[in-house]
């Protein structure tokens, strides 16, 4: 067996455990399981969608045609086939939140890393721009942000993602403050290892599962900011969303005649993300923190 296998055999133990214990919360695999097929229809949508979205070959019915055997959900005000355009949003909604996510879990994890290795003065600065930001009303300053930047994908990940870091930074922090103070981080230092060495190679394998657990949470949170944001208007028109599908269905009155099959099953897709990502979040949760772990 060469160094790097005997390096990464306890990470594959740690792996395999994680899983072992994963698999035995029925919220969890429930969440994966429906993660799952979210991600296969977003991989999936230009296979499996009927119609096109995009363009003008995708105006195939009359406008608020109701649902039938041509068009399970129906049209919109368009004509543009309504089922085929919630396989399409899939890809975007899973595309914002896991971007998002991505991104306030690395600028948390970073703040909290070196905040809390740091101390001091710099644990200082950071808690108090990480105050800051937490007390600043967060729907009115993505909107303000949104508006300014312009209507963009890339721009709605940078406002959610901005914006979401301070509950990573604040309890990455608070689990350096145990971690620099254990056996392994004083041998490296007497070692002669630098800061930038301990922090990343000793300390931030420590606490990634951590983070990964508070970006699964953050993704659930970003889906729902991106939907409420293109609710507004303040989405990206030229592509189609969740978010986007319900701000034209109040846009062009869908509710006011009836058109149900407008709102209804956007408004379902939501929550089930919201509620996969939630389950799991709970199952890492209840294996990461003692203090929810059940007794076996």
């Amino acid at each position: 067996m060469s160094d790097d296998d005997v390096e990464m055999a306890p990470w594959k133990r740690k792996v395999k455990g994680f899983w072992e214990a994963f698999k035995r919360s029925k919220l969890g695999m429930t969440g994966l399981i429906l993660l799952l097929i979210f991600l296969i229809i977003a991989i999936a949508a230009p296979i499996i969608a009927p119609y096109p979205v995009y363009g003008p070959e995708s105006r195939v019915g009359i406008p608020f045609e109701p649902p039938s055997n041509e068009h399970w959900l129906g049209c919109d005000e368009l004509g543009k086939d309504i089922f085929s355009q919630l396989l399409w949003g899939t890809r975007v909604s899973l595309f914002v939140g896991f971007l998002a996510a991505l991104m306030a879990t690395f600028i948390g994890l970073i703040i909290g890393i070196v905040s809390g290795y740091f101390g001091g003065v710099i644990d200082d600065l950071l808690m108090r721009i990480t105050d800051i930001i937490l007390v600043i009303p967060g729907l009115p300053f993505m909107i303000i942000l949104a508006a300014v930047l312009g209507p963009s994908i890339i721009n709605i990940v940078f406002v959610i993602g901005i914006l979401g870091w301070t509950g990573t930074a604040r309890l990455i922090r608070s689990q350096v403050l145990s971690l620099k103070e254990r056996p392994f981080v004083e041998a490296a230092r007497a070692a002669g290892a630098s800061d930038a060495h301990i922090m990343f190679k000793h300390i931030m394998p420590n606490v990634m599962p951590l983070a990964f657990a508070q970006m699964i949470l953050g993704v659930s949170g970003a889906v729902l900011s991106e939907a409420g944001l293109s609710f507004l208007g303040l989405g990206d028109p030229t592509h189609i969303s969740w978010g986007m599908m319900l701000h034209y269905a109040y846009e062009f009155g869908a509710l006011h005649i009836g058109a149900w099959w407008y709102v209804i099953p956007p408004g379902i897709l939501i929550t089930a993300v919201v509620v996969a990502f939630t389950f799991m979040g709970y199952a890492f949760d209840e294996i990461l923190n003692p203090k929810y772990r059940r007794r076996r």
